[in-house]
């Protein structure tokens, strides 16, 4: 392995989203990717030392593309998480008046998130595949009618002004990314473990007792949703996240106790709980 790629970072680009935000917490020497399946497999392939992919957020909710992934495509270790507030921001060439736009590019969406702000200014909105890549093609376009919504950072890579900030309509608005590594990381006393699982067929009751598990032993969850096996309708893979790190005893247990009650189960990764954008970069730096 080349040493000049070891501490690479990959990420969900281009430069400019809010993916490229969450990564530049943990370094500086990042490589964007088209796709979240291209992030994972430059770590698998060694390409890069970590990556970073977005896996919810508050208001659209899970990213199936991720979980997906994880479960089925990639062997790899959630090893933290970062969770950034996703703040919309009206993007347009300087000299450009708010009134004079009346076209507006960005990702559909963050679209749909400032759909209130458009409508009361008249403005029609334009799908792009990212809000980067709205701000590029205004920035390239030339019309004195185009904007985009995109980050600060998009504004300032892409040479736009900003004409309005923090557009959307939800100001609770936020994303969770997790870093991914084929490496496992120790315990730190302020853990929480990603699981992935799927129940015996006819076995009424069969999740209830599994959450019963971590009740009876009093561990929280902080998380807890499903999606379609991909083996037929009725199928499912539940999602849990809880405190606690996988090599604590009282987490030994019940993952032990939990593969006997499951047909599938798989350990996603144990990793420091999030707390603010500075835990983070001292957990990676």
């Amino acid at each position: 392995m080349n040493s000049d790629k070891i501490d690479k970072v990959s990420f969900l680009g281009p430069k400019g989203t809010f993916s490229h935000e969450a990564a530049s917490y943990i370094s500086d020497n990042l490589i964007s990717y088209c796709s979240i399946s291209e992030v994972m497999q430059s770590v698998v392939s060694n390409e890069c030392i970590k990556g970073i992919v977005p896996i919810e957020n508050s208001i659209e909710g899970p990213v199936n593309l991720t979980l997906d992934a994880l479960i089925h495509d990639f062997d790899l270790n959630i090893v933290g998480e970062i969770i950034i507030p996703i703040n919309h921001n009206l993007l347009a060439p300087y000299g450009v008046n708010i009134e004079d736009i009346k076209e507006v590019y960005s990702h559909s969406q963050a679209l749909a998130q400032c759909r209130y702000y458009l409508e009361k200014h008249n403005m029609n909105p334009n799908y792009t595949v990212s809000t980067a890549e709205a701000a590029r093609k205004v920035s390239e376009g030339g019309k004195s009618y185009y904007g985009a919504i995109g980050t600060l950072k998009a504004a300032e890579i892409y040479g736009l002004n900003v004409i309005d900030k923090n557009i959307q309509e939800k100001s609770n608005n936020q994303t969770r990314f997790v870093v991914l590594s084929k490496e496992s990381t120790l315990t730190t006393g302020h853990d929480k473990t990603s699981i992935a699982f799927s129940l015996f067929e006819d076995c009424p009751g069969g999740l209830y007792e599994i959450l019963g598990v971590f009740a009876k032993n009093n561990i929280n969850l902080s998380k807890v949703e499903s999606r379609p096996s991909k083996e037929g309708l009725g199928h499912y893979v539940f999602f849990v996240d809880f405190e606690g790190h996988q090599s604590d005893d009282s987490i030994k247990v019940i993952l032990d106790t939990l593969k006997s009650k499951t047909s599938f189960i798989k350990i996603l990764g144990s990793y420091p709980i999030f707390n603010s954008v500075d835990n983070v970069i001292d957990n990676f730096n």
